[in-house]
């Protein structure tokens, strides 16, 4: 309970105000305990020198031969009942002579110095006025005791006046004057105490409300308000709490709104990101990087049991949080037969420190696979044009060597430079057509043409090859296809392309079928099939680049320039169409070339 600032405020008000009514009450007290007995001295002091002025016996020298008449005196004047006056005079030894006592007879004639305050008399022979409150310890009675020096014409003591007063009815006063101040502390401080309640309350009833605002915030509900009534400190406070809760919206909304955006990028984003801390352990993961590194069933077991993340896993290996440098770096890493750049560098946490790195997965299977092209098809080009280069060098340098060679001889020799020449030819014209079909460069004459025609004008073409073989040529055209428009020079091409490369990968005495009909509603479907020598599993999925070959010797003995395939698919595509292909090794292949009806130029 007391922990409550509502408290505290009640006990340190209660105590400022019961330290200064403490204070004020022994300081009040003490001064006028102060003045009473001041006020006692004087009267006191004012009574005897009216005695002394009074009684002409006291200004006798020798007040011993005069003691009757001031006994007299005393006797006739009227004392107070708590007053007591005592005549003293020195014959060597100070004696009361006189006393307004009740029991003056006993007394008169005592030792002054036994019966009385001896230090106040001997001061008072001195010549001082020595008041001093002394205790009756039988009696339990407080007396205010005053030795008076009566002086003779010289200056000399010539007797002592010694007067007592009994403090009871000073001191009552006191008292009274102390239980009606602590009374006054007492109702001062229960009003205190309530006040304080309600001084308090008006303090700390705002900052509980704004606590409780504040704990349901802490729960995430910011639909919170405090009712601002006053215009001071608190009614600030309100205000600047409202303030500040449509600020936290606003800015939790924006965070909101921008971790959002961050989420959906980082987990739609085509690259793969992992976060791991300075310990190995994987704080966070997209979708990308949990495919590539199977970490979907990991992952749990990652922030469940704290397993670390094998770094050399991905090629990363010289991680030195120690050191900054290390800490930055890529990596070319293949994962289940994908080529990935992984680039890594280090994050910090809120305290500024680096947290660990952030390691990004980059597929380059495609750029990989376009260098490793490049690089073959840079080589395939140097290697196809170095032979017929070096065959033509050669002969030209052995017809300039050696001038005698016979006429039949030259001319052979002038046939094989011929011949690697128009190969040389066939390759550039086959690059600059397939470089044109890269850039959309090529102008299609397109034109409505009937499938059979072209079908059997190719095969006309290429009668002397099946004969020249003893092949056996099957046509089956579906009748009554309709024409379609294409570029007849450019589908010619490929057919013309894909049955010659059917004749010279099928052996002497071989059946190769050539077949047309409807695929669908919308395409037609031209197939050639052989029994040839098929193409080996492992080369089925690059048939269709450049300069590939699978027999690579055997293909140039047959003068392919390792084009054709390629040239043929792209003219395909860029009809709309599309080029399959099945083979079995040793058995047979067949390409199946399908291209959609169009009838409109």
């Amino acid at each position: 309970m007391f922990t409550s600032i509502r408290w505290k405020f009640i006990i340190v008000y209660f105590l400022l105000v019961f330290m200064a009514m403490v204070i004020v009450g022994v300081f009040i007290v003490q001064r006028f305990e102060a003045q009473q007995l001041n006020n006692r001295v004087n009267t006191m002091i004012k009574q005897i020198e009216s005695i002394i002025s009074t009684s002409s016996y006291l200004s006798e020298d020798n007040w011993s031969l005069v003691y009757k008449e001031i006994q007299k005196t005393l006797n006739e004047w009227r004392f107070d009942g708590s007053e007591t006056l005592y005549v003293i005079h020195d014959e060597n030894i100070p004696k009361i002579i006189a006393s307004s006592h009740s029991n003056y007879e006993k007394i008169r004639g005592q030792n002054a110095l036994v019966y009385l305050d001896p230090t106040l008399i001997l001061d008072a022979y001195r010549g001082e006025k020595s008041p001093r409150i002394t205790k009756d310890a039988n009696e339990n009675t407080t007396f205010q005791h005053l030795a008076y020096p009566v002086l003779n014409e010289v200056g000399q003591v010539k007797g002592v006046l010694y007067m007592t007063s009994d403090l009871q009815d000073v001191y009552k006063t006191i008292d009274d004057s102390k239980k009606i101040l602590t009374s006054a502390t007492m109702l001062a401080l229960g009003i205190t105490v309530v006040l304080g309640f309600l001084i308090a309350s008006s303090i700390t009833e705002p900052i509980r409300d704004v606590t409780k605002k504040a704990e349901r915030m802490a729960k995430g509900d910011f639909d919170q308000f405090v009712e601002v009534k006053s215009d001071d400190e608190m009614g600030q406070l309100a205000s600047m709490f409202n303030y500040l809760t449509l600020k936290l919206k606003d800015t939790i909304q924006e965070m909101d709104l921008e971790k959002s955006k961050l989420d959906t990028i980082f987990n739609y984003m085509a690259d793969g990101v992992i976060a791991v801390d300075v310990k190995g352990h994987i704080i966070h993961a997209n979708p990308i990087a949990i495919d590539i590194l199977d970490l979907e069933q990991t992952m749990n077991e990652e922030f469940t049991h704290n397993k670390v993340f094998a770094m050399d896993k991905i090629n990363i290996k010289n991680i030195d949080y120690q050191d900054l440098y290390s800490l930055e770096g890529d990596e070319i890493v293949e994962i289940k037969n994908i080529v990935y750049r992984i680039k890594y560098a280090p994050f910090r946490n809120e305290k500024n420190n680096i947290g660990g790195i952030i390691i990004v997965f980059q597929d380059i299977t495609e750029q990989h696979k376009l260098d490793n092209m490049r690089k073959e098809f840079v080589a395939n080009v140097s290697h196809e044009l170095k032979t017929p280069i070096t065959t033509i060098k050669s002969y030209t340098e052995t017809l300039m060597d050696y001038g005698d060679i016979d006429e039949e001889l030259s001319k052979k020799f002038l046939y094989v430079i011929d011949n690697e020449c128009d190969r040389m030819a066939r390759i550039v014209r086959d690059l600059l057509q397939l470089s044109n079909l890269d850039y959309n460069k090529t102008k299609w004459h397109k034109v409505n043409c009937t499938l059979e025609k072209l079908i059997k004008d190719v095969c006309l073409k290429l009668e002397f090859s099946f004969k020249e073989k003893n092949q056996e040529l099957n046509l089956n055209i579906e009748e009554k296809l309709p024409s379609i428009v294409i570029d007849k020079d450019g589908i010619e091409q490929v057919i013309l392309n894909i049955v010659s490369n059917a004749i010279k990968y099928t052996p002497n005495n071989g059946r190769i079928n050539v077949s047309a009909k409807y695929f669908d509603d919308n395409n037609i479907i031209i197939t050639v099939e052989d029994n040839g020598i098929g193409i080996p599993k492992e080369d089925k999925n690059r048939i269709f680049e450049r300069f590939y070959r699978v027999d690579k010797g055997r293909s140039r003995d047959l003068g392919g320039t390792g084009l054709g395939l390629s040239i043929a698919k792209q003219i395909v595509e860029a009809h709309g169409g599309e080029i399959k292909l099945k083979s079995e090794y040793n058995v047979g292949t067949e390409v199946e070339i399908v291209l959609p009806i169009t009838t409109s130029l």
